[in-house]
């Protein structure tokens, strides 16, 4: 908070900015490297170490296409958010933009169904998270409860986040380096490998696409979840130093990085190994695809090595998941559409702890109750759902109304609105060939949201209102 520039709005008579200063004390502290790190880390963690082998039951070897398919519908949806993040750089993100798009009653809905999907992929990390750490203990002849371990990975990031992001990112950024590179290194040596066959994941991809496409969208929106962590940017966005070009830049820039990295990997990893080595004796989807990938192509030793690093990834990547989610209900509270206890920063390390440990609870209920595959449709599910809303939010604050006036963009959408119609229409089918499990979480969260915001919400936010608008004409 600028003391100099609060006071000014103070003598000035403008209430709601002094609100708004002394309830917005987080501090700036992301520049463009830390957005990247924080959106690619929270993406690679259970997007790349665990959903491989699930969308691999669906379509079998090509899923580098479902990948590249859910990137590109993740294109216009982060194109939309990019240009309101210009405009709206504050904690919040898309809840944020829906309430300022289309009201509180909207933005109830979008903002806890925002959360839902954020703490969800982070609850899927930490569940994937477990089979790694069974692959290390059982080599290491270990005996250890996974429930157990699972919530103490959970109490350590929750205690994280309450230390402050420049502690997440402290934390990150050698994890995802070490592993990123540890990938890496391995895929070049499987390139230039006389057993890699690259017409395993080609043509499996152009098989499946040509005699039942509706498998490859089935296992795009499944993975759609793998690109969740580039909307942490935008929920993070009172955290990120020059919001208004490092907001989109880290958006789009690892975007690029996460659907090449994806895409890559995938075809290398299908290519290199022959057989449903993604499957367990049982049928089911392995949850630890890349240690099977490293046991298989490099050595039991360097799989376990990897199996260490995936660990030490998915809580980084559950790390920036808590951190987002906890976001929504700190932005939601702000707005008086959640109890004000919930927008309180920690004097200390001015931080939204209660925010952050109610979205550690709910972590935990989700781990402990929801099978995996469960967790992964939902979180997709309410994702492609809030990406559709962004995308008709653009549309709709770009209008040349009196209403929409404020609404200033520093970065402004390409082939508006054709990208935006696009984004829409994609989405919308993702939702539904992902059948009865994502409509209902989606009705879920409308009921839900609806709910909160008629028993609480509507009736708080009107106050406040109206107590900002009494002291503005004081």
């Amino acid at each position: 908070m600028d003391i100099k520039s609060t006071t000014g709005k103070l003598l000035k008579g403008d209430i709601s900015g002094v609100v708004s200063d002394v309830k917005d004390t987080i501090e700036r502290s992301l520049g463009l490297v830390g957005v990247i790190i924080v959106t690619v880390a929270a993406s690679i963690g259970s997007g790349l170490f665990v959903l491989p082998s699930f969308a691999a039951a669906i379509m079998g070897p090509g899923i580098w296409l479902a990948f590249l398919l859910a990137g590109l519908v993740f294109l216009p949806g982060t194109l939309s958010k990019s240009e309101l993040a210009s405009a709206m750089p504050q904690n919040g993100g898309a809840y944020l933009y829906l309430e300022r798009s289309f009201g509180p009653l909207i933005g109830t809905i979008g903002g806890l169904g925002l959360w839902a999907s954020f703490l969800l992929k982070s609850a899927f990390a930490l569940i994937g998270f477990s089979a790694y750490m069974y692959a290390v203990t059982n080599y290491l002849d270990i005996s250890t409860n996974s429930t157990l371990l699972i919530m103490a990975a959970l109490l350590l990031i929750t205690f994280l986040n309450i230390l402050g992001i420049k502690k997440v990112k402290a934390f990150q950024t050698p994890i995802l380096a070490l592993t990123t590179a540890l990938i890496v290194v391995v895929c070049i040596i499987q390139i230039f490998d006389a057993n890699t066959d690259f017409s395993i994941p080609i043509d499996g991809a152009f098989e499946v696409s040509k005699n039942d496409p509706a498998l490859v969208a089935e296992a795009a929106a499944l993975v759609f979840v793998a690109y969740a962590g580039i909307y942490k940017a935008g929920a993070i966005g009172g955290e990120v130093k020059e919001p208004e070009k490092n907001l989109h830049y880290g958006m789009l820039i690892s975007l690029l990085l996460i659907t090449v990295f994806y895409v890559i990997v995938s075809i290398i990893m299908m290519a290199s190994v022959d057989g449903e080595w993604w499957l367990n004796s049982d049928g089911s989807p392995r949850e630890d695809p890349i240690y099977a990938f490293f046991d298989a192509v490099a050595s039991t030793r360097v799989g376990i090595l990897l199996a260490v690093l995936a660990v030490l990834t998915m809580i980084s990547g559950a790390l920036s998941g808590l951190l987002a989610a906890s976001r929504f209900l700190f932005a939601m509270a702000k707005d008086s559409l959640l109890p004000n206890s919930l927008s309180d920063t920690n004097k200390k390390f001015e931080t939204p702890h209660w925010a952050i440990i109610l979205t550690a609870v709910a972590m935990a209920i989700s781990i402990l109750t929801l099978p995996v595959k469960d967790v992964a449709k939902l979180a997709s599910g309410f994702q492609i759902m809030v990406i559709v809303a962004l995308n008709v939010s653009v549309v709709m604050l770009r209008r040349d109304v009196p209403e929409t006036e404020w609404y200033q963009p520093t970065f402004t959408s390409p082939l508006f609105p054709y990208v935006q119609i696009f984004g829409t229409i994609a989405g919308g089918y993702l939702v539904f060939i992902m059948g009865s499990k994502a409509i209902i979480g989606a009705v879920a969260a409308v009921v839900i949201g609806v709910s909160t915001y008629y028993i609480y919400g509507k009736k708080n936010h009107q106050i406040t209102k109206s107590v900002l608008a009494s002291g503005q004409e004081e």
